[in-house]
C-alpha cells in the first residue's frame, strides 16, 4: 500500500454521546452503522470509553479505531468520536460547540439533572450541530438561536419582566385587534 490516500469526507462524526458520572448513557447518537450496529456494541463501547477517560487528564483518546475527545462538567462526561484519521481539530471544534450550546441553553446549569429535565431541546441541539454524521454548525449561538424556546412555552415564574411585559403587550394587542 504504497500510495494510501484517504478520500476527503463530509461524514466526520462517528458518534457523539453524553454519559453521567457513573459511565451510564444519558443520550448518545451514532452516525455511522457499520462502527457500532447494535446498541449492545454501541453501550460496550460507552463503558471502554468511560473507564479509559473517566480518570484521565488528556482531552482526547484513540479506542478501538476511533479518535475520540471528551470534555467532563460536575457530574456529565461529553463525547465526541471520529475516524482515526479524522482531523481531531474539527472534532474538538464539534465537541466545544456540544458543550458551550448546552451550556447556554442550560443556563451554565450543565449538570446531569438539569440535562435530564430539558432532554428534548439538548437532543434538538445535538441534531442541529450534527446530521447523520455531517457537521452542520459549529457555532454555539447559531445552534441555541435554532432550538429557542419561544417565551410562550417558558412557564410564567421562570419568564424575566421583560418577557412577561412583552407577552401581555402582544395579549392585549390581539385583543384590541379582534
Amino acid at each position: 500500500m504504497e500510495g494510501l490516500l484517504l478520500e476527503p469526507t463530509l461524514y466526520t462524526v462517528k458518534g457523539m454521546a453524553i454519559l453521567d458520572n457513573d459511565g451510564h448513557r444519558i443520550l448518545a447518537k451514532y452516525y455511522d452503522p457499520t462502527v457500532f450496529p447494535t446498541s449492545k456494541e454501541q453501550r460496550a463501547f460507552e463503558k471502554n470509553l468511560f473507564n479509559k477517560t473517566h480518570r484521565a487528564n488528556a482531552e482526547i483518546i484513540m479506542l478501538d479505531g476511533l479518535t475520540c475527545v471528551y470534555k467532563s462538567n460536575v457530574d456529565l462526561f461529553f463525547y465526541v468520536m471520529g475516524s482515526s484519521h479524522e482531523n481531531e481539530l474539527i472534532l474538538v471544534s464539534v465537541l466545544q460547540c456540544l458543550y458551550d450550546s448546552i451550556s447556554l441553553i442550560l443556563r451554565k446549569n450543565v449538570e446531569k439533572r438539569t440535562v435530564f429535565e430539558n432532554l428534548e431541546i439538548v437532543m434538538l441541539a445535538m441534531d442541529e450541530i450534527c446530521d447523520g454524521g455531517i457537521l452542520l454548525e459549529a457555532d454555539p449561538a447559531s445552534v441555541v438561536q435554532r432550538v429557542a424556546l419561544r417565551t410562550d412555552d417558558i412557564p410564567l415564574g421562570e419568564q424575566t419582566v421583560a418577557q412577561v411585559l412583552q407577552s401581555a403587550k402582544e395579549q392585549i394587542k390581539w385583543t384590541l385587534l379582534k
